[in-house]
């Protein structure tokens, strides 16, 4: 009955089904080497060396992406090394969870491309209200609209800064 915290661990991620905390370090190691090979490709692109009047354009942001990519192979050395833990990074219950916000914050960054982004926060705002938050639908809508009106009048009229208004541009009927 003295279990160790490894085999708890692994007996959690077995019967949850849950990502391992191995296989986490070594997807996030790839990603960050995968951006750091694109930051250094430009860099290289752009031009990494000292010029004869200074820095060139890619020559900061090469040794960021040397430095990323250096500590990313660090990391997915650590996680391919490391003794086998069954450590478990996310339960698949609470994986869900966090996906219920994260997949429609994508949604709204993609349809801020289309309409812009006072219709898709208006949008965003109620369908959360109302999905998560369990609220009618009428005061959902109420809020959202006030919201996104607010937020035009403030950055349009007073501060006279345009934001992305879409492809399609919504606000065109009103002369915005």
């Amino acid at each position: 009955m003295n279990e160790t915290v490894a085999e708890t661990n692994k007996d959690a991620a077995a019967s949850s089904g849950g990502i391992s905390l191995r296989r986490a370090e070594v997807v996030v190691a790839l990603f960050f080497l995968a951006i750091a090979g694109m930051v250094l490709w430009d860099s290289v692109r752009l031009g990494f060396r000292w010029g004869e009047d200074g820095p060139e354009a890619g020559y900061f942001p090469f040794y960021i992406g040397l430095f990323i990519g250096l500590s990313s192979l660090y990391t997915l050395y650590q996680a391919l090394t490391a003794a086998a833990t069954g450590a478990l990074f996310v339960e698949r219950h609470l994986l869900k969870q966090v996906l219920a916000v994260l997949l429609p914050a994508v949604v709204y960054v993609l349809g801020i491309q289309f309409v812009g982004i006072y219709l898709a926060s208006a949008i965003y705002i109620a369908g959360f209200m109302m999905w998560l938050g369990h609220y009618p639908a009428i005061k959902s809508v109420i809020i959202s609209v006030v919201v996104s009106a607010a937020m035009f009048m403030m950055f349009e009229i007073w501060f006279q800064v345009p934001l992305f208004k879409g492809e399609f541009n919504p606000l065109s009927v009103i002369g915005y």
